[in-house]
């Protein structure tokens, strides 16, 4: 396998640190639009001949086919931001290259009835090229991180292990970080984080199909594991409730975050401000007028999620709540990930968020590398079988956890 990795901030960087300790790939290539960034990535490696540095817009299509073919990789792995999902996936199918992400293409409100219904869905537009994909004989493995990703691989277990029939399914994302000498900083992506949290959230019920409700809406307080304890959570837009429902056969399916009210409170100001649009602003510079996107300053202004590590403290625990029947009586159950931030920064150099993103598509390629998962089309993780991915999760040295409810 000779792997294209496109993007080299904090995700991208933990990746090529989990992967440079297994032996399943031939060559990995880190571009970015930084050449710094993935110099750095590369030279952290400690001369790891598998690895080599290049330059790509990911925006550019034609620029990074022409990469694939140069170095001849065979899989496109997208550690970018949702933006660049589609020319991405686009190059990668040119190229004739397996492709891999960790998020979906990006969501549209519906332009009158936003927090009713969907207007267009993550992921849509990648779907709607699976039967040219599946014809031509070519993977697209997408959502493949953590959330999504684990969480949908936790969704397929609970169905194919635990449950006879499955009432809701519904994913429960919870911490207790906190980061020295900052008063906002997020953990994550701060763009990624402002497009999934003021979106209308999407839920899925069978007999209803999918619908959207206000942001931060149903609250709950969601108790988690090995000391985070309880967390109040609220309901986001997020891929695993477009997902699930495809491969995975349940009553209902939600997606929560525990955000805080602290953080629900500053993202409401900066969409009441307008600083969470992406259409370009013009505000005056030094040498005339500069166009500038305001969620773009917003990022700017924040601290990269990549260098907090040392300042951060505490746990991340990404998971899946599942109610249903087993064997004619009611169960509960959460299936979940914990990673303690202070483990991943004295084992890899990686924050706990980033980390634990990374490790799940690395886990994937290598599978996919082994040939325990296999499939053409445009699919989600809960289109494999789970038990592999589980089973090499805890060979990486990171086990998951099942609690009973």
């Amino acid at each position: 396998m000779r792997v294209l990795l496109v993007g080299a901030g904090g995700v991208g960087t933990a990746i090529t640190r989990i992967a440079a300790r297994r032996p399943f790939f031939e060559a990995m290539v880190v571009a970015d639009y930084d050449p710094a960034r993935a110099e750095a990535a590369v030279a952290a490696l400690d001369g790891d001949e598998r690895f080599h540095a290049e330059r790509v817009d990911a925006s550019d299509e034609a620029a990074v086919t022409a990469l694939l073919a140069r170095h001849r990789c065979d899989v496109l792995l997208n550690a970018t931001d949702p933006r660049f999902v589609m020319p991405l996936f686009h190059a990668a199918r040119a190229g004739g290259a397996r492709y891999v992400d960790m998020a979906m293409s990006l969501s549209r409100p519906h332009p009158e009835r936003p927090y009713e219904e969907c207007g267009v869905r993550l992921g849509d537009a990648q779907f709607a090229e699976a039967d040219e994909w599946a014809e031509a004989g070519a993977l697209a493995l997408v959502g493949m991180g953590v959330e999504p990703g684990l969480s949908d691989v936790f969704a397929r277990y609970a169905a194919d292990e635990l449950f006879d029939e499955i009432e809701e399914i519904g994913v429960r994302d919870g911490a207790n970080l906190t980061v020295e000498g900052h008063d906002f900083a997020p953990s994550f992506s701060i763009w990624t984080t402002i497009e999934e949290c003021l979106n209308p959230p999407v839920v899925y019920e069978a007999d209803r199909g999918w619908f959207t409700t206000e942001p931060f809406s149903e609250p709950e307080v969601f108790d988690f594991p090995e000391g985070i304890g309880p967390v109040e959570c609220v309901n986001v837009e997020h891929e695993e409730v477009l997902l699930v429902p495809r491969w995975v056969k349940a009553r209902r399916v939600t997606f929560k975050y525990g955000l805080g009210g602290e953080f629900v409170e500053t993202l409401k100001t900066l969409h009441r401000l307008g600083l969470d649009r992406t259409a370009p602003v013009t505000v005056p510079g030094e040498q005339g007028p500069v166009s500038v996107s305001p969620r773009d300053v917003v990022a700017a202004c924040l601290p990269d999620p990549a260098t907090l590590g040392e300042l951060m403290h505490g746990k991340t625990c990404a998971g899946t709540w599942v109610r249903g029947v087993k064997d004619g009586a009611p169960r509960e159950v959460y299936l979940y990930h914990v990673v303690d931030n202070q483990w991943s920064m004295a084992e890899y150099g990686s924050q706990a968020v980033v980390w634990q993103t990374a490790v799940n598509p690395v886990v994937a390629l290598e599978l996919l590398a082994g040939g325990a998962w296999s499939g053409v089309g445009v699919l989600g993780p809960e289109a494999f079988p789970a038990r592999p991915f589980l089973d090499l999760l805890t060979e990486y040295g990171s086990p998951w956890g099942l609690r009973e409810q």
